[in-house]
């Protein structure tokens, strides 16, 4: 796996910054020649590799099948692709193992900054070799939040968010294998997220030591249905423990 990702960062590199052809799909999301590419190149090197494991990609079309399986491969071949369109290294190559609901292998490489993140379950997490671990931070006031601000200026807020220092990238992945790192403090999104943008993520920020769930504390499962969350959290636990607090109640839209 982590030898498919790194030659899909390759390949990835070499559409960067370039006129590369790029198109709307679903409303208005952004897809590119370099998603498609790298997409297919994951596809050969993993799922021919493990013919009996199943298979779920954002550009893919959805194969029920991998329902019946016990171990899925979990693709996003750039999540951040607005980012990566526009030049901006903004953006990983996101590949994860599922078994049973749960990643176990997960890989995230942006080779744009030449940051590979790495986890195993029970192995721990690391970047570009070297072990990694969240911050102990348990306070959200001044905390180094990779969000968006306009999620904490809406005006539905009862009461207002403290001042945060915003780490803003399109990429939400990104954003959490920053928090695991201890580049940030937290990630936080309230809106819906696929397993594809989350699988890989989640097991480095857990093997980091951090803590990642839904806004209202549910562990994340995946493979289902429909691959979908509401929202997340990821943080160490004590800065996890405060915003849970403040945003456990919220009723969100399934």
């Amino acid at each position: 796996m982590l030898a498919a990702v790194r030659e899909a960062g390759t390949l990835a590199l070499g559409f960067y910054r370039t006129d590369l052809k790029k198109w709307i799909k679903g409303g208005d999301s952004i897809v590119t020649e370099a998603d498609i590419a790298v997409n297919e190149l994951l596809q050969k090197r993993l799922a021919a590799e493990r013919p009996d494991y199943g298979w779920l990609s954002e550009e893919t079309e959805d194969d029920r099948l991998r329902l019946t399986r016990s171990r899925v491969w979990v693709v996003d071949p750039i999540d951040g692709t607005r980012a990566f369109a526009k030049g901006k290294p903004h953006f990983v190559i996101s590949v994860a193992l599922v078994e049973n609901g749960a990643p176990v292998l997960g890989a995230l490489f942006n080779p744009a900054t030449d940051e590979f993140f790495e986890a195993s379950a029970g192995g721990g997490a690391r970047l570009n070799g070297a072990p990694i671990h969240v911050t102990d931070r348990a306070s959200i006031a001044g905390c180094r939040m990779a969000s968006h601000l306009t999620l904490f200026r809406h005006p539905a807020w009862k009461e207002p968010w403290p001042e945060m220092e915003m780490i803003e990238r399109n990429s939400v992945a990104y954003r959490i294998a920053l928090v695991a790192c201890g580049a940030a403090d937290a990630a936080m999104a309230l809106s819906t997220k696929n397993d594809w943008d989350l699988a890989a993520a989640d097991l480095i920020v857990r093997e980091a030591g951090g803590r990642m769930t839904s806004h209202d504390g549910r562990p994340l499962v995946y493979n289902r249905e429909l691959p979908r969350h509401r929202s997340l959290i990821a943080a160490g636990p004590r800065l996890h423990e405060a915003l849970f607090a403040r945003v456990g109640g919220l009723a969100l839209p399934s």
